[in-house]
């Protein structure tokens, strides 16, 4: 389990609150407009809401990982080629539905952050 600012210690009862958390953020977030301020289809813009929606619970909260991570037999981009690589994504076009799914798709490989919401065992140090 994640360190964590609220001190909890179970993975259920994180989860729990990570889920009410962020939805109250999410929430506020585009109620108060701050969402329209933020670089859209960029690592930048990403962090923010990254850090937004997490900073209550996590200190990475939009953070750029310094872990190596995976998930089952899938590993993100490692951390010696994470940087360049959202430099290459925040450079893709993203003009058309297709050139953003694109951009998606290459920005949920690198995975820039550490994941959180409910973190299985198989994330972590490789």
């Amino acid at each position: 389990m994640l360190e964590n600012k609220l001190g909890l210690k179970t993975q259920r009862e994180l989860n729990r609150e990570e889920e009410r958390l962020t939805k109250l953020r999410a929430k506020e977030l585009v109620d108060s407009g701050h969402l329209e301020t933020f670089q859209v289809g960029t690592f930048t813009g990403l962090s923010q809401i990254h850090y937004y929606l997490f900073q209550d619970i996590y200190e990475f909260a939009g953070k750029l990982r310094e872990v190596n991570i995976a998930k089952n037999d899938f590993r993100f981009a490692p951390l010696m080629f994470l940087e360049p690589a959202l430099t290459h994504i925040d450079q893709m076009p993203q003009s058309n539905f297709d050139e953003i799914i694109e951009k998606y798709v290459e920005m949920n490989i690198a995975h820039p952050f550490r994941k959180a919401m409910g973190e299985p065992p198989e994330f972590g140090l490789i």
